[in-house]
């Protein structure tokens, strides 16, 4: 409990920790606004919830730290969240077209909250998928930053309760819907639906300059094989923290090997 405070306090001080505690006590997470000199506007973390987490790994621990050659055009963030990826990127690389896909429908709504005053941050309530079908969103119990996606007719284990339906959109129906030839960056954090993504990416994955990784082969076994069969033709590969990153030498990002 006492470490669980101290973690708060470090991250959203003395007013969320207080935020927290209360919501706490009421049982429901209660929105806490906070304000970074990183950020341009104020943004939203629900506490006590991983909203809390993911801001310590993205804004603390400087996940997306990569070195760039040239500023992307355009950012894929799959997997997206309540946003706080694609405000980073927004931040940091002024200019870029961001399409930030969520499927669950409480992190899509605080998503649409944050990035209300970027207009270069488009949110898509969708699941990131190998076809275009409804697919059901489970919740493991593992909080909001891990739901998962299935199959309607999957004949696998089912892995958690079954919350709501959500459209499964391809990246090739991603790229045609929103008018787009080439993706700087492609982050994917899709809590083991990557192994769908990549059984089915002869279409568009020369369409990809960089790929950011989260591997989930400890949920759904069989992501990496389907990862690595899936993104022949990078240049370099290399491993910041959880995410594996895939690049081409004529992209935007720098290889540390380079």
């Amino acid at each position: 409990m006492v470490s669980s405070m101290r973690y708060y306090h470090h991250l959203v001080g003395s007013r969320g920790l207080a935020s927290a505690i209360a919501g706490k006590i009421r049982q429901r997470p209660l929105l806490l606004e906070m304000k970074r000199p990183d950020a341009r506007f104020p943004f939203h973390l629900r506490v006590p919830s991983t909203d809390v987490a993911i801001l310590d790994q993205i804004y603390i621990r400087q996940q997306y730290e990569f070195e760039v050659k040239t500023f992307p055009g355009v950012i894929v963030d799959a997997g997206a969240n309540i946003g706080l990826a694609s405000i980073y990127f927004a931040n940091r690389f002024p200019g870029a077209r961001i399409l930030a896909i969520e499927p669950e429908e409480s992190n899509f709504a605080l998503l649409q909250r944050n990035i209300l005053p970027y207009p270069e941050i488009t949110g898509i309530r969708a699941a990131l998928w190998h076809k275009d079908e409804m697919i059901n969103v489970l919740d493991p119990g593992l909080g909001s930053w891990q739901f998962m996606t299935q199959a309607e007719d999957s004949d696998e284990r089912t892995l958690g309760e079954t919350i709501h339906q959500v459209q499964g959109m391809s990246i090739d129906t991603l790229m045609r819907n929103h008018e787009v030839e080439r993706l700087d960056i492609l982050k994917i954090d899709v809590e083991g639906a990557e192994r769908e993504v990549f059984n089915h990416s002869s279409s568009w994955v020369e369409k990809v300059d960089a790929l950011i990784v989260e591997l989930h082969e400890r949920l759904k076994p069989g992501c990496a094989r389907s990862f690595y069969s899936g993104t022949s033709g990078f240049d370099d590969e290399w491993w910041e923290g959880e995410n594996i990153y895939l690049t081409r030498r004529q992209g935007c990002l720098v290889s540390p090997s380079a």
